[in-house]
């Protein structure tokens, strides 16, 4: 039965309570991804299934985020002080916790539909339950899992003059689309209860994003125990990322649209195409030394090598934190308006974002306004910025304060007047940011609460449904979606790719999932639809495993998230290979160019063996230059050895933590065999550091007065692994 709205609570016990007696015991609890959970009502909430059997709780999410524990000693010792510096005053998700440890409740079950990269791999009741589904169909699965409850962490509108209002800020994304659909369900006679959670750390934003605080059916607002946001640290970007981002950048068309995901690759991206803009000399030094546009002839074709004079608009499920650095440097800044017409002719250069006789006369021509002016011209023309704010419609006259001005388009007299007193100065109400939703580093989160109004206004937090594919939505139809994403590039990551054509990216070929499929299929599918638009795959040619370097460009493979058929540009470290609309063998000898050369033969060898390769093709001797080597000299051309910094966006570790992350690192993949791990430990019980020279390093680890055997063999493997780092062993590279 349906009950009173907005009821306001600062009692999180008795928020569960009004839920259980609004639905009853049966609750099938649907959570946003990722940051938007309201961790203080879920964990009472799980709580009280944990105490009261009769409760049936069945949670539906994505991307459960959780502070890293660390599987050996070691790690565990490294991560300690690092967790609490980061996560301390952040109230741990319950649930997730007892996911990851197989504790949860036999009255209870997680399904989540992305998972954070490998966290699940081994988990079997993780594995069982997971929903396979695009992002743009979580919403219509959700509804057929029988979602009664949705629980939402929103920032509160009184801060910010919008008093009443809330904003989903971080999670629109489905949330937007939910509401509606479960209020349908209500009225057919289903209860449903919706929950928001106020916490004043959650950066405000308006547009789609801020709605009604009545929209939900209770609100907990208990502001003593409000909390910092959960962080995603910076990661390091390798010398290998920052070549593919470099390329990627190459892609980048002024003027166009910009999706990427989140990562050390899309880091890398927003790095490269900041040199490009700002530090165009340097940045042309490599793209000269790689001899891009000769190797690579897609980059003259569908990219660019100049700064970003018209600049990008950023349309992505994920608002990543590069997404701000490039409105800081000016990058993202072309605007959209949410009018298909409107829109049109800015892309035609017809009319641009300067206000003058000239727009009006346009947009007469294109019957968007009349003359005589009427009333709903008027209105239209205050709202984008063409007529001044203050401008109304009276009497038949154009009012601009105590000035009347006649509405005839055709009298000089009148063109005079509404020129003087009624024009604006700029189109306003233009957005460069389209978003569904983010999560990032501490620095991102205090950064889009300090913005401008300005600056907020210029970003749009919505429906992933708008977002991801051009169906018409009621945020704006497939003639609008098309007309905002000119020159679209969408940029994701993957884990391999296979030499037909498809992509591997969320699962491995026995079945188990390592992320998921997210939005990355709706986006390639789309940049297929969108004149003029690129899909692109980011990977890395190899990768370790056993103490093996592996080929991530494979001949074939047992599972794939994009299949052949959608194929079209892959770029690793190497290169750019452009696969739209080319034949078998070209695909195959495209990507096999891009392939580290350490495994180029064995892959031609494969595809020659079942035809799909001219048996007398031999390398050409430009193909196998693509080593470790070469790609350590085209990040260091310019001489300037900070231009392709492992941190371009700053870190959250130390210095200590830094090199001590590098020493485990190393030993981590030295023990990766049973015969390396014997070597290591056997060589580790002979390190010393009597010098004392790695004394403060241990001591952060809490290894500089040890105690028993496990300690001591513990302070041992840290002294060799610091030890390697000053002179690692050369253990050369094997394939299988």
């Amino acid at each position: 039965m349906a009950g009173e709205r907005g009821q306001l609570s600062n009692d999180v016990n008795a928020c569960v309570d009004e839920v259980i007696r609004r639905v009853g015991k049966n609750i099938t609890l649907g959570l946003p991804l990722g940051l938007g959970k309201p961790v203080r009502f879920v964990n009472a909430l799980y709580q009280r299934a944990k105490d009261d059997p009769e409760i049936r709780l069945h949670i539906v999410t994505a991307l459960s985020l959780l502070a890293p524990k660390g599987g050996s000693s070691l790690e565990q010792r490294f991560l300690g002080p690092f967790v609490d510096r980061l996560y301390g005053r952040i109230p741990e998700l319950a649930y997730a916790r007892d996911v990851s440890s197989n504790r949860l409740p036999e009255n209870v079950q997680v399904s989540e539909f992305f998972f954070k990269a490998g966290s699940y791999l081994n988990n079997r009741a993780q594995q069982r339950h997971y929903v396979c589904t695009n992002y743009t169909h979580a919403v219509r699965d959700l509804m057929a899992l029988g979602v009664n409850v949705v629980a939402q962490m929103v920032a509160p509108g009184e801060a910010h003059g919008k008093a009443g209002q809330v904003s989903l800020s971080c999670n629109p994304d489905l949330t937007l689309d939910l509401i509606p659909l479960l209020r349908a369900r209500e009225d057919a006679g289903t209860p449903v209860a919706l929950v928001a959670e106020m916490n004043r750390s959650l950066p405000w934003f308006g547009h789609d994003a801020a709605i009604g605080a009545d929209r939900f059916d209770i609100v907990l607002d208990q502001p003593s125990s409000d909390h910092p946001l959960f962080s995603a640290p910076q990661m390091s970007v390798s010398p290998e990322d920052h070549l593919i981002g470099f390329y990627a950048s190459a892609l980048l068309k002024d003027g166009g649209t910009l999706q990427v995901g989140i990562g050390s690759l899309g880091a890398a991206l927003v790095h490269s195409a900041i040199l490009r803009h700002k530090h165009n000399d340097a940045w042309r030094a490599v793209f000269d030394h790689l001899q891009v546009d000769e190797h690579f002839p897609l980059v003259s074709e569908a990219g660019g090598t100049g700064p970003f004079e018209q600049g990008l608009y950023g349309c992505s499920e994920m608002m990543v934190d590069g997404f701000l650095y490039l409105m800081e440097q000016g990058i993202l800044r072309r605007e959209v308006y949410d009018h298909a017409g409107l829109q049109s002719l800015i892309n035609n250069g017809e009319i641009t974002e300067q206000v003058s006789l000239a727009t009006l006369d346009v947009l007469r021509r294109e019957k968007l306004i009349d003359s005589p002016l009427r009333a709903r011209d008027v209105r239209w023309l205050v709202r984008y910025g063409v007529f001044r704010e203050t401008v109304e419609f009276k009497g038949g006259r154009l009012r601009a304060g105590d000035q009347s001005v006649e509405g005839d388009l055709d009298n000089p007299e009148a063109r005079e007047a509404i020129e003087t007193l009624v024009l604006g100065n700029r189109l306003t109400g233009g957005i460069a940011m389209h978003g569904g939703f983010y999560v990032g580093p501490e620095r991102f989160y205090q950064s889009l609460r300090e913005l401008s109004d300005e600056q907020r206004a210029r970003i749009c937090m919505t429906s992933v449904n708008f977002i991801n594919h051009l169906y018409d939505h009621r945020f704006g139809d497939q003639k609008l979606k098309v007309a905002q994403r000119v020159h679209g590039r969408f940029i994701n990551s993957a884990m391999m790719y296979t030499l037909n054509g498809a992509g591997v990216s969320d699962g491995l070929e026995d079945g188990r999932v390592v992320s998921g499929v997210g939005g990355q299929y709706n986006f390639v599918a789309m940049a297929h639809e969108l004149p003029g638009a690129r899909s692109i795959l980011t990977l890395r040619s190899t990768r370790q495993s056993h103490g093996k370097v592996l080929s991530n460009i494979v001949f074939n493979y047992g599972h794939c998230t994009i299949p052949r058929h959608l194929r079209d540009v892959v770029i690793t470290e190497y290169g750019i290979a452009d696969l739209r609309g080319q034949s078998d063998e070209q695909v195959f000898l495209r990507l096999i160019r891009i392939a580290d050369s350490r495994f180029q033969q064995e892959l031609l060898k494969k595809a020659q063996k079942v035809g799909k390769v001219d048996p007398a093709f031999e390398l050409p001797a430009s193909w196998r230059n693509n080593t470790p080597e070469a790609i350590r000299r085209a990040v260091s051309v310019t001489g300037d050895a900070g231009l392709f910094p492992p941190f371009p966006f700053g870190r959250d570790f130390t210095d200590e933590e830094l090199t001590l992350g590098k020493a485990l690192k190393g030993l981590k993949a030295a023990t990766a065999t049973r015969r390396g791990k014997l070597t290591t430990l056997w060589q580790a019980l002979r390190a010393r550091d009597d010098q004392g020279r790695y004394e403060a390093l241990l001591e952060r680890m809490g290894l500089s007065g040890p105690s028993g055997f496990r300690d001591k063999l513990d302070q041992r493997l840290v002294i060799h692994g610091l030890q390697q780092l000053e002179s690692p062993p050369d253990t050369g590279n094997s394939k299988t």
